[in-house]
Order: C-alpha cells, then structure tokens, then sequence
C-alpha cells in the first residue's frame, strides 16, 4: 500500500508539473493572440481610414476640378502644342519632293535580318528648300562642291534650332543637348562612343566630374567626316526621342528630315489630341 501511495504521489507530482507548463503555455498564446487582436484592430482602423479617403477621393475626381477638369486642361495644354509646333513648321517648312530618297540603304528589318533595300520615303525631304543627304558624310573628298557642304551645314542647323523648339513645347529633356550656332551648330554626348580629340580632351579636364560631355559638329569640318556623322546620329536619336513620347518609331537611322517631318504631322493631327 504504501509503494502504491508513493507512487500515486509521483504520478500527482508530475501532472502537476505538466498542468503548470500547460498553463504557461496558455499565458504565451494568449499574450500573443491579444498582441494579434489589437494589430487587428489597428490595420481594421487605418483600412477604414483609407477607405474613407478612397471614397473622398472619387468624390473630387467626380467633382468639377476632377478627371473631367483634367481632362479639359491636358486637351487645352495640347491643343497649344499643336499651335507652338504649326509656328515652328511655318518657320521651318518640310515639303517631299517627287522622285526616289537620296538616301535608301539596306534597313534591318524587326527580326535583325537585312532581308534588301528598303525606300524609306518617296520623296526627298527638303527644309526650307534645302535637302539633307549623308553622302558626304561618307565619301567627303578634296573635289566635294563646298557649297554643297555649306547647304547640308545649314540645313542641320534648321533641324537643330526645329528640334531644341518642339522638344520644351512638349516637355521633354532631349538626351543630347544642343549648342545652336546656325550652320556651325554642335551637339553634346555626355558618353561618346568616339574618342575625343586632343583639343576636346584639354576642354573636358576643365570641366566638373559630373557634367563631363564631348561636343561634335553638325557641320563637314575637313576631311574627317567621321565625327559629322555621329553628330547627324546624336541629332537623329533626339528626334527619335520625340517620336517615341508622342507613341511613334523612327522611321531610319539616316532618315532625319522624314522623321523631323513625322513628327510635325503627329503633332498636328486630330489623333494627337484624341488619344488623351
């Protein structure tokens, strides 16, 4: 009898144990259930909260200063666009001359093959009566007419001075800035894939670590032409730019008048102010 009472008293001793661990365990999970149960509460308030200023916000979008107000002043601000790109077309009149581009050359097609020639527009592009070719860009020579480089000199200038205009109409920071100059006009990489020459380096060890740039011309200065035309390609990718903000591709690495034009006349249509 009296082992069975000890044994009786071992048995009490440990459930009694276990029913004080029990209990401790109980206190954590429900210190950690009240702990859940007030961020319930907090995160039941604050959506509350922001439902309510979800409701207070449709109410003003649905108001007179709302999307319709909105909608009404971005109608107005484009239609300005419009008006500020038709002066810059006055002043700088593109027009499309019959006859085959002086410029055609194999383009790549979406797929990355060169599949033949393809025209990239019907006419000659001309601004201000001027045309714009980049054959002496490549084959510039010592028997080159100059008048003909003072004439494509010019025309860039045009294009530069159009392109500097419609770029703040629209609100867009072209990524090669301009420094005008008529048809000794230069443009600016802050990157350039050339090196610069000796006199550039000397000008670019002046300058702020952070504003570090390389200036070429938009202009056949002697024989080198390689740095005219990556000038005309920094010229060509601005426009480009603009292009791709009003929805658009460029229609060619080369093709800087019909793309200048291009994007006029998306400008100017109807669809410009429709697709708000």
């Amino acid at each position: 009898m009296r082992q069975r009472l000890e044994a009786r008293k071992l048995l009490v001793d440990k459930t009694s144990i276990a029913c004080k661990v029990t209990e401790q365990d109980v206190k954590k999970k429900e210190d950690n259930l009240s702990t859940e149960v007030r961020s319930l509460l907090v995160g039941g308030t604050t959506l509350s909260i922001a439902k309510s200023k979800l409701q207070e916000s449709n109410c003003q979008l649905e108001g007179e200063n709302g999307y319709a107000h909105l909608k009404i002043v971005t109608n107005k601000l484009r239609k300005r666009q419009q008006y500020m790109v038709s002066q810059v077309s006055f002043i700088y009149p593109l027009k499309i001359e019959a006859g085959p581009s002086q410029d055609q050359e194999l383009e790549s097609f979406p797929g990355g093959n060169r599949l033949g020639t393809k025209p990239l527009s019907q006419g000659s592009v001309r601004i201000l009566g001027l045309p714009f070719s980049m054959a002496p860009f490549t084959k510039m020579s010592f028997f080159t007419d100059k008048k003909e480089v003072q004439k494509l000199a010019t025309a860039l200038g045009y294009v530069a001075h159009a392109v500097s205009l419609i770029a703040p109409y629209l609100r867009v920071p072209i990524r090669y800035p301009l420094r005008l100059g008529g048809s000794k006009t230069y443009i600016r990489d802050y990157a350039p894939y050339i090196e610069p020459s000796s006199s550039e380096m000397s000008l670019i060890s002046t300058l702020d670590q952070n504003s570090k740039f390389v200036e070429f011309p938009l202009f056949l200065d002697g024989q080198d032409t390689t740095r005219a035309a990556y000038a005309v390609f920094l010229l060509n990718k601005n426009i480009e730019q603009l292009l791709n903000f009003v929805g658009e591709d460029s229609l060619g690495p080369r093709q800087v008048l019909a793309n200048l034009k291009e994007l006029i006349r998306i400008i100017q249509s109807p669809d410009y102010i429709d697709s708000l």
